[in-house]
Protein backbone atom coordinates (compact mmCIF):
# COMPACT_ATOMS: atom_id res chain seq x y z
CA UNK A 1 0.00 0.00 0.00
CA UNK A 2 1.60 3.54 -1.22
CA UNK A 3 0.70 6.65 -0.76
CA UNK A 4 -2.32 8.13 -3.28
CA UNK A 5 -1.73 9.92 -5.93
CA UNK A 6 -2.05 13.72 -5.26
CA UNK A 7 -2.76 15.34 -8.46
CA UNK A 8 -4.70 14.09 -11.47
CA UNK A 9 -3.15 11.94 -14.37
CA UNK A 10 -2.30 13.54 -17.33
CA UNK A 11 -4.18 12.68 -20.48
CA UNK A 12 -2.98 11.31 -23.25
CA UNK A 13 -4.00 12.55 -26.76
CA UNK A 14 -7.14 11.11 -28.11
CA UNK A 15 -10.97 10.89 -28.29
CA UNK A 16 -12.55 10.31 -24.92
CA UNK A 17 -15.65 8.93 -23.45
CA UNK A 18 -17.36 8.08 -20.14
CA UNK A 19 -18.93 5.38 -19.38
CA UNK A 20 -20.76 4.41 -16.04
CA UNK A 21 -23.39 2.08 -14.78
CA UNK A 22 -26.87 3.31 -15.00
CA UNK A 23 -27.38 5.00 -11.59
CA UNK A 24 -23.81 5.30 -10.77
CA UNK A 25 -21.96 8.74 -9.59
CA UNK A 26 -18.93 7.89 -10.94
CA UNK A 27 -17.34 5.97 -14.15
CA UNK A 28 -14.01 5.54 -16.15
CA UNK A 29 -12.79 7.62 -18.89
CA UNK A 30 -12.59 5.61 -22.26
CA UNK A 31 -9.94 7.09 -24.85
CA UNK A 32 -9.60 6.35 -28.63
CA UNK A 33 -7.24 7.26 -31.01
CA UNK A 34 -10.14 8.57 -33.72
CA UNK A 35 -13.68 9.09 -33.81
CA UNK A 36 -14.90 6.22 -35.65
CA UNK A 37 -13.15 3.94 -33.07
CA UNK A 38 -14.89 6.51 -30.53
CA UNK A 39 -18.34 6.11 -31.81
CA UNK A 40 -17.69 2.60 -32.11
CA UNK A 41 -17.08 1.87 -28.61
CA UNK A 42 -20.62 4.12 -27.60
CA UNK A 43 -22.52 1.61 -29.89
CA UNK A 44 -20.96 -1.34 -28.06
CA UNK A 45 -21.46 0.36 -24.79
CA UNK A 46 -24.93 2.05 -24.97
CA UNK A 47 -26.97 -1.05 -24.55
CA UNK A 48 -25.51 -1.80 -20.53
CA UNK A 49 -23.92 1.83 -19.47
CA UNK A 50 -24.79 5.64 -19.36
CA UNK A 51 -22.00 7.12 -21.81
CA UNK A 52 -21.04 10.67 -21.80
CA UNK A 53 -18.97 12.06 -24.92
CA UNK A 54 -16.17 14.25 -23.29
CA UNK A 55 -14.31 15.19 -26.94
CA UNK A 56 -11.09 15.43 -27.88
CA UNK A 57 -7.99 16.23 -26.03
CA UNK A 58 -4.29 18.00 -26.91
CA UNK A 59 -1.83 18.21 -24.80
CA UNK A 60 -3.97 17.52 -22.03
CA UNK A 61 -7.03 19.62 -22.69
CA UNK A 62 -10.40 19.21 -24.11
CA UNK A 63 -10.41 21.03 -27.66
CA UNK A 64 -14.33 20.16 -28.32
CA UNK A 65 -16.15 20.22 -25.48
CA UNK A 66 -19.58 18.30 -26.45
CA UNK A 67 -20.58 16.82 -23.19
CA UNK A 68 -23.54 14.48 -24.79
CA UNK A 69 -25.00 12.33 -22.55
CA UNK A 70 -25.70 9.11 -25.39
Amino acid sequence: MGRPATRPAKLKDGFYIEVRNKGARSGIKIRRDNRADMLEAVKDYRKLKDITILGESVNDKFVEKPKVAV
